[in-house]
């Protein structure tokens, strides 16, 4: 097993996300995903949780089956809201028997459960340091270029940004479209004295109903982008649209790995197509067949 924040300090890193199936159709669909992106070798994987205890045990048995039976390295996705400290703590120690060293600390959005209560910590950055109580683990932060949605501005996110990663190993971002949001958000943080690596997070946009959908997932779409995709989407229909959302997100990676950034972080919705043309684009990985 390998800690991300080794991983960072030896190169750039390379590594994908994916959500817990909620069914047998999604397991299918996840499986046969790992199975193409498996031999990409991915510096690690992230698994997302949605909170409650089904999902945290879909989280817990998806990372731990890659752990033993792949090569994968999987990190967990844990969040505050809906949980005790007690709560937390167990599901910590629990990762930690089973092996897993790699967390993503999250303060999760608020519960749609009317059962569900508060939770007692309210912040991810409470979380991170019950992590480091429990011990063992490469943490990782969520940032946000545009800004959190909850945050009054941006120069309050950016304070608050910076005290996250100062407790953590690593960030990982939203995804973002524009290279300049990114070099901005990572120059705020260092005008705060934070030199904590931020792997910029890629979401390849290859239809239409995802772009429409961007808004309400916290980073819609540029008018350029849209005026790209919709002129594809004339030109050639569906499948224009899908080459014309990877050719997109390939532009972004590579002026992105020019300007040095630590790594690339690809949100998959558990497919694979997409990735690992981009993968094939940019050179990188040791199989880019496609």
């Amino acid at each position: 097993m390998t800690r991300i924040v080794d991983l960072l300090a030896a190169g750039p890193t390379y590594s994908f996300e994916f959500f817990p199936p909620k069914n047998d159709k999604e397991l299918t669909t996840l499986a046969h995903t790992l199975s193409e992106l498996q031999p990409l070798e991915p510096s690690f994987v992230s698994v997302t949780y949605r909170g409650g205890a089904a999902s945290r045990q879909r989280t817990f048995d998806l990372v731990t089956g890659m752990l033993h039976t792949t090569k994968l390295v999987p990190m967990a996705h844990l969040i505050c809201v809906a949980h005790t400290r007690l709560e937390l703590a167990d599901i910590l120690v629990s990762l930690r028997k089973a092996g897993v060293e790699n967390l993503m600390a999250l303060g999760g959005d608020p519960p749609t459960d009317p059962d569900a209560g508060p939770g007692e910590l309210a912040f991810a950055t409470e979380l991170v340091e019950l992590a480091h109580a429990i011990g063992g683990f490469s943490i990782g932060v969520a940032a946000h270029p545009a800004g959190h949605p909850r945050s009054p501005d941006i120069a309050s996110d950016r304070d608050n940004l910076a005290a996250k990663l100062r407790l953590a190993d690593f960030g990982v971002t939203q995804f973002f479209f524009e290279a300049d949001e990114y070099r901005s958000l990572v120059s705020d943080v260092r005008e705060r004295g934070v030199e904590t690596p931020v792997l910029p997070g890629i979401l390849p946009v290859t239809s239409l109903s995802t772009m429409g959908r961007l808004g309400g997932m916290g980073a819609a779409a540029p008018a350029w982008m849209e005026e790209r995709l919709r002129a594809a989407d004339t030109r050639g229909g569906t499948e224009a649209v899908r080459k014309e959302g990877v050719e997109l997100a390939t532009e972004l990676c590579s002026e992105l790995l020019a300007s040095g950034v630590p790594g690339l972080h690809f949100y998959t919705f558990n497919t694979s197509s997409a990735t690992r043309e981009i993968y094939a684009a940019l050179g990188l990985g040791p199989n880019l067949a496609t």
